[in-house]
């Protein structure tokens, strides 16, 4: 297993380091270029999309979703465990200025993720029966005909299925496993298998495992009217308790931003090492964990927007875009703020020697918890973000079976729902009883994965995309002449 870990570890540094950070900023740069910033043109017309289908009983909508249906959906998956302890993660590693750098990752996902969702309305498909499925492999075969789209949309559909229904589950239901055990108030480590507390992991695993059967046995549409319940209120939540740790360090919060903006430039400067290597684990981080909290380009949310039922396609785009400003300008930004202005701000040199030494006082699972105690305790902190990271984990982890289970009928068909739900539901609950870093190694792997044939296909239908974005400009210019 150590080997094995060894080896993942080591695919990912260089797809992460190299290819990742290529496809994802040369495909973001790309479209935001093709679109004219469609980010920022029709941020308004987005907004008031979503706002204006905001609906907490959306309903049955004959096979596919209501627009803020398909969106809570894809914000259950982008809103995970990679806003709380992906984000600490990237923190702790690259520093503060890892933050800025999932920002600029997340601005131009913001274009790609129009793309993705442009894409999968115009490929998806209706069966007879009125069910509605779509999503990469829809479009990976549009762009490439033959036996290569087929060998491409396969190779995505098994990356898709391995890092989001199987391996992904798991990552969530143990990170809801862990924040139970700090509630508890005993070590992560202690709840596995084997471990003293390994009744927790167990127990835990369990109940997961039992909700998520009986949610997803509801298939697309049961899925749609939970999470377009849980989204809204669990960033409310998440957004209200953060505002109360940051008014609290409120006189930190410049020097906060101003570490962020420093540290993206000049972080050898805390984290030590020559600036190239400090600059590129910064970079990596953000990279890294940015695909990993916002999703854009890897594939995973056009699974839910192609379920929407929208007029045009580009209705559908923009809306998605909203889900990437929600999931990092919003709800990953505040959990920046919180960590950084409570446990960073006023504290640099002490920081430097953490680095120097590479003796953290934090991991990135308890980073969180520690800067909700500076305001509440360390009783209510920790029940605090127990409450946030199952909602988070939860959710995604709904959204995460709904697309594996996609993917997974693709390669066998729709016969095979049944064993992929039983295969899922055992992941979620083995999460929650297991030790979570080669599944965390894994995970990170198969996301990577799932980008490059992803952004292949994103590149070959761009034409597609860019009429989408000039139809609707020409359909609004003549609604205004009239």
């Amino acid at each position: 297993m150590e080997k094995l870990n060894w080896l993942v570890c080591k695919i990912n540094e260089y797809t992460a380091d190299y290819i990742l950070i290529i496809l994802l900023v040369a495909v973001g740069l790309f479209f935001t270029i093709k679109t004219r910033f469609v980010q920022v043109r029709c941020f308004g017309e987005g907004m008031k999309r979503m706002f204006g289908n905001f609906s907490l009983h959306g309903g049955k909508q004959n096979g596919g979703m209501s627009s803020f249906q398909a969106l809570a959906t894809a914000i259950a998956a982008q809103v995970g465990t990679g806003n709380i302890v992906g984000a600490c993660g990237a923190i702790l590693v690259g520093g503060p200025g890892a933050i800025f750098w999932m920002w600029i990752i997340a601005f131009l996902g913001m274009a790609t993720i129009y793309a993705e969702a442009v894409l999968a309305q115009k490929t998806r498909v209706v069966d007879a029966d009125g069910t509605v499925s779509g999503g990469p492999v829809y479009y990976i075969k549009t762009a490439f005909k033959g036996k290569f789209g087929k060998a491409l949309a396969g190779f995505f559909a098994v990356a898709a299925t391995l890092a989001l229904g199987f391996m992904g589950v798991m990552v969530q239901s143990n990170s809801i496993s862990g924040a139970v055990a700090g509630v508890a108030k005993v070590d992560s480590g202690a709840t596995v298998l084997g471990g003293e507390y390994w009744y927790i992991g167990v127990i835990v695993g369990a109940v997961l495992a039992f909700l998520a059967a009986l949610i997803m046995i509801g298939g697309a549409n049961r899925i749609a009217s939970v999470t377009e319940k849980i989204v809204p209120f669990m960033a409310i939540l998440y957004i209200v308790l953060c505002l109360v740790v940051i008014g609290s360090r409120i006189t930190y919060i410049p020097e906060t931003f101003g570490m962020i903006f420093k540290y993206a430039f000049k972080p050898q400067a805390l984290i030590g090492g020559g600036i190239g290597i400090a600059l590129k684990t910064a970079i990596s981080m953000g990279a890294k964990r940015g695909l990993f909290s916002n999703e854009a380009g890897m594939g995973s949310t056009p699974h839910a927007h192609a379920l929407a039922n929208v007029e045009k396609p580009h209705d559908q785009g923009v809306v998605a875009m909203m889900g990437v400003f929600i999931d990092t300008f919003v709800v990953l930004t505040l959990t920046a703020l919180t960590v950084i202005s409570t446990l960073y701000a006023g504290k640099e040199e002490f920081w430097k020697m953490c680095y120097e030494n590479n003796t953290m006082p934090f991991a990135n699972s308890n980073m969180a918890q520690a800067a909700y105690a500076d305001v509440f305790g360390a009783n209510v902190g920790n029940i605090l973000i127990a409450i946030c990271l199952f909602f988070f984990a939860f959710s995604t982890i709904l959204s995460w079976s709904l697309f594996g289970k996609i993917n997974f009928q693709h390669l066998f068909g729709k016969k095979s729902i049944v064993i992929y739900s039983i295969i899922s539901t055992a992941f979620v609950f083995l999460g929650a009883c297991l030790t979570n870093d080669l599944v965390w190694n894994l995970t990170d792997m198969f996301n990577y994965l799932m980008v490059i044939p992803n952004a292949i296909a994103l590149i070959a239908l761009s034409g597609m995309v860019v009429e989408a974005v000039k139809s609707a400009k020409a359909k609004k210019a003549a609604k205004k002449d009239e």
